[in-house]
């Protein structure tokens, strides 16, 4: 596809410009519906920034864990910082240093952690169609009537037809976030919408993982994606398992 749009003396990345709109729906959705389940806006800039930071300290950390073998034959790899970039870690990152936030500030993390993964989600979907435009995470090829040919891609192969992973990443991003906003206008059990996410982003990550055909790191017949898939699920199950099993839900709960 195309990533860089020049205007005039300014060029427009495509991939930038779709991560930025996918950090402002998302702040906007859940600024929306902090109003809507009385939870404090201060609280939620604040974990706001620190899922920046820890999403970015995150994926980084990931992608020198996944290429350490590359690494080792060529530490310039570390200095490298327009490439290498693991969704996984970004989502763990921000997750982890959010829940330290909430802690320090003595405010209950599931409920915003509820608030905030639906938001996620619609990202996400903003991303990875940043991810298309760039050819970044591309598909096998295929003769398929679906697939989509790069022409001036820095990542994919091009001029050949490819499954289009980014779109059917994206679509079902943005069905995860559907679903999250309709689950969570039921007001679940606080906990309950974020271990939906973590359950079905896990298993749509998992099996879009065989449609790839991008270095993403292996340990056997799985990617490394793949096995943190497994463990995102099963951590999904577990905590929906054990709030089911709550018998009294929390105040202010999304």
């Amino acid at each position: 596809m195309f990533n860089d749009i020049p205007i005039g003396p300014v060029t427009i990345h495509m991939y930038g410009l779709m991560i930025a709109l996918g950090f402002l729906a998302a702040l906007y959705l859940c600024i929306y519906r902090s109003k809507k389940f009385g939870l404090d806006e201060n609280i939620l800039w604040g974990i706001f920034y620190c899922a920046i930071a820890g999403g970015l300290v995150g994926t980084r950390a990931l992608y020198y864990i996944v290429e350490l073998p590359a690494i080792i034959k060529d530490p310039s790899i570390l200095w490298d910082f327009k490439n290498g970039y693991v969704v996984y870690g970004g989502i763990i990152g921000g997750i982890l240093v959010s829940f330290l936030y909430c802690k320090k500030k003595k405010v209950k993390f599931l409920n915003y952690f509820d608030l905030v993964m639906p938001a996620v989600a619609l990202a996400q979907g903003l991303g990875r169609l940043g991810c298309f435009f760039a050819g970044c995470c591309y598909g096998r090829e295929t003769s398929a009537w679906y697939g989509i040919v790069f022409r001036s891609s820095k990542f994919a192969p091009n001029g050949v037809k490819l499954i289009p992973t980014q779109l059917i990443s994206s679509a079902g991003d943005f069905l995860i976030c559907g679903i999250l906003l309709f689950y969570a206008s039921k007001r679940p059990k606080s906990g309950k919408v974020a271990s939906a996410y973590l359950i079905l982003y896990g298993i749509g990550r998992f099996f879009v993982e065989f449609l790839r055909n991008d270095y993403r790191g292996s340990i056997g017949w799985m990617s490394t994606s793949q096995i943190i898939s497994v463990g995102i699920v099963a951590l999904g199950i577990a905590l929906f398992a054990i709030l089911s099993k709550l018998k009294a839900p929390a105040a202010n709960e999304t």
